[in-house]
């Protein structure tokens, strides 16, 4: 049962990681540190040759152990590792067992997750109201947008907020009242411009207001959401349980959104939707990555109390879709849960040559003044 071998593969920007037991059982786990992916295939690196030899049925344990593993240091590039590493191990114990990651976990709390569109965004009013025509069509219920176009950077205040309330209207127009907006705003306003946009678009009733700011400081996030009547949603960026208490009792958000691939993975997720649970705080985890991540979200989804809304990409197109044998069910809107053992899908070997390595390049906007832009 001891860990006997790790591996890393890049399918595109998507890092799996692949743990091999002594008596051959495998594991795989993904990373989603996307912006510096090399970065987290490193650490993984760093950290194998003290995994060789540790009881894969550990986790709790080589959690706590890479965590504070060369003193602590912190850092996305070591979340996103942890994180690849401990759904491996989860999917290890869910072959070894013959049973779901969620059976593991106190089994089922609901029978379905509730999926949430993503990808409408547009640079007008009307391409933002195509996107919402396309997902409704699909099945979905609810749908998540940025109501900024490309060049929203180049904008002046007064000109940024109207448009942006002339986007959500028009999605509010398009879907009706019987289905959810969830905004993200990709950090991109100020403060103040973030309040001011809330204020204004409180009548149109969103499910969530998105990352309305960078998320450098947790007083600063707190100060908006004190100043805001809508439902505000954070922690994409944010790893472990101790950043999320401080949200929870700092910012009270209503929506958690940790991103499992670069939060803690499994055991990390399960227990800050503890703490959501505490709190009354929703779960609508970050879902950018590939499907072994989610396939990692469903398992932790079904059977948490404090799950809501999954995010959901295109998983049947490439480079996602060749990465595993296949994908979670996803019908009408909703996601099933598999029955397989373990995460309930298989990496395929062949998707690194598919799809190489591919660095990602988001740099920020610059102002006509020359200045760095928030994103």
């Amino acid at each position: 049962m001891n860990i006997a071998k790790i591996e890393t593969f890049f399918v595109s920007r998507f890092l799996v990681a692949r743990i091999t037991t002594e008596d051959g059982i495998q594991g795989i786990g993904e990373s989603c540190y996307w912006a510096y992916p090399k970065a987290a295939e490193e650490t993984i690196k760093g950290f194998s040759g003290a995994l060789i030899g540790m009881d894969s049925r550990d986790i709790e344990h080589i959690w706590g152990f890479l965590w504070r593993y060369n003193s602590s240091f912190r850092g996305n590039s070591i979340g996103g590792a942890i994180s690849a590493i401990d759904m491996a191990l989860w999917d290890i114990k869910g072959k070894r067992l013959d049973a779901p990651v969620w059976d593991l976990m106190g089994g089922k709390v609901r029978n379905k997750i509730r999926a949430i569109a993503q990808g409408i965004n547009g640079n007008t009013p009307e391409e933002c109201a195509e996107g919402a025509k396309k997902v409704m069509k699909q099945g979905f219920s609810a749908l998540k947008f940025t109501p900024m176009p490309n060049n929203w950077a180049e904008l002046t205040y007064s000109k940024m907020i109207s448009l942006a309330v002339e986007m959500v209207t028009a999605v509010r127009e398009t879907v009706g009242w019987d289905f959810d907006i969830g905004i993200e705003i990709h950090r991109n306003m100020q403060p103040h411009e973030a309040i001011a946009f809330c204020k204004e678009v409180e009548h149109l009733r969103p499910y969530f207001i998105e990352d309305p700011i960078v998320p450098d400081s947790v007083a600063s996030m707190a100060d908006v959401s004190s100043k805001m009547n809508l439902p505000l949603a954070v922690g994409e960026r944010n790893m472990g349980v101790w950043e999320f208490r401080e949200y929870a009792q700092m910012v009270k958000p209503a929506f958690f959104k940790p991103d499992i691939a670069v939060a803690g993975g499994i055991t990390g997720v399960k227990k800050i939707a503890t703490i959501a649970e505490a709190h009354h705080i929703k779960i609508s985890p970050h879902n950018f990555q590939g499907p072994i991540a989610t396939a990692a979200c469903i398992a932790i989804g079904t059977s948490s109390i404090s799950w809501d809304v999954q995010e959901s990409v295109e998983e049947d197109k490439p480079p996602r879709r060749d990465m595993t044998d296949e994908i979670i069910k996803l019908e009408d809107g909703w996601y099933y849960p598999p029955e397989k053992p373990g995460l309930g899908v298989i990496f395929n070997e062949n998707a690194p040559s598919k799809h190489p390595f591919d660095p990602a390049n988001s740099p920020p906007p610059i102002k006509d003044d020359g200045s760095v832009g928030l994103k």
